[in-house]
């Protein structure tokens, strides 16, 4: 499985930081925004997506090559280096905002937070609700293990939960790349930054008020056997933002645009369309 090989790395100055931001294509910016504890190569099946729009794929601040950065202390950091990287890279128009998992969230800050500059939203395999005590309990425990015996058991952890058990047939020839590339960017990234990460997605807070108020264009994209943030999740997002449209998409779990690329692609594609968004 090749690795982005024509994207276009820019080693970003932000105010505090050095950041790795990828880039590839032409026309609209469209940004996308990695989940835990991944970095940009999980957007490799939206290569295809490059030749209408230009990619904006940022390793976030301490996952991928931008490690050295120090370790995210919030979600609502991440969304202001996110806006950074467009200063950074002067685009001046709105974007289209594309989060996964944490970057969903993070998405969802840059939305509320920086409104202007974004066109329109896509949140995949996240949701809008903060932690319950129990999940916040579960990530302090992972933290623990993850500080005692490194990525590893974050890997052995979460790989099986991220995938779908029941792929069609046309992905079970490339499934196990797709679980080679998953545990190996995760044990890629720094204990530390894992650690920081899990305690800011812990501490981020329950966004249904905000959403509320959404103006932009939104899409929502859910594996159906997601069992992180099960398809209940974006279901109830749907009734929260106005407008916002929902997929549900078959034989994929909380990694959509990794397991189902072709349909990933097509439903952006789609959205944007319907939208007047297109190039």
């Amino acid at each position: 499985m090749d690795i982005i090989a024509s994207m276009h790395t820019h080693h970003v100055a932000l105010a505090d930081v050095h950041l790795a931001v990828h880039t590839h294509g032409a026309g609209r910016p469209l940004l996308l925004l990695h989940a835990f504890p991944l970095d940009h190569r999980m957007w490799i099946g939206q290569e295809p997506l490059a030749e209408q729009f230009r990619l904006i794929v940022p390793d976030q601040r301490g996952f991928g090559s931008s490690r050295s950065a120090g370790c995210p202390a919030s979600i609502e950091q991440l969304a202001d280096d996110a806006v950074a990287i467009l200063d950074a890279l002067h685009v001046n128009e709105p974007a289209i905002v594309c989060g996964c998992s944490m970057g969903g969230y993070v998405a969802q800050h840059v939305a509320i937070h920086h409104p202007a500059r974004v066109r329109s939203l896509i949140l995949v395999d996240t949701k809008l609700e903060a932690d319950t005590p129990e999940a916040r309990a579960a990530r302090a425990d992972l933290a623990a293990k993850v500080q005692r015996l490194g990525p590893e058991i974050v890997a052995a952890a979460m790989v099986p939960r991220l995938l779908t058990a029941t792929p069609e047939a046309n992905v079970v020839a490339r499934r196990g790349e797709i679980e080679a590339l998953l545990r190996r960017m995760i044990l890629e990234q720094p204990v530390s930054t894992i650690v920081a990460a899990l305690a800011a997605l812990a501490a981020r807070p329950d966004m249904t008020g905000c959403m509320q108020h959404i103006d932009v264009p939104t899409l929502l994209v859910v594996g159906a056997d997601d069992q992180i943030t099960p398809p209940e999740c974006l279901t109830r997002a749907e009734e929260i933002i106005p407008g916002a449209r929902l997929l549900i998409v078959p034989h994929a779990g909380h990694m959509t645009p990794l397991e189902t690329p072709s349909i990933f692609n097509a439903a952006v594609l789609a959205f944007l369309r319907e939208s007047n968004l297109d190039p």
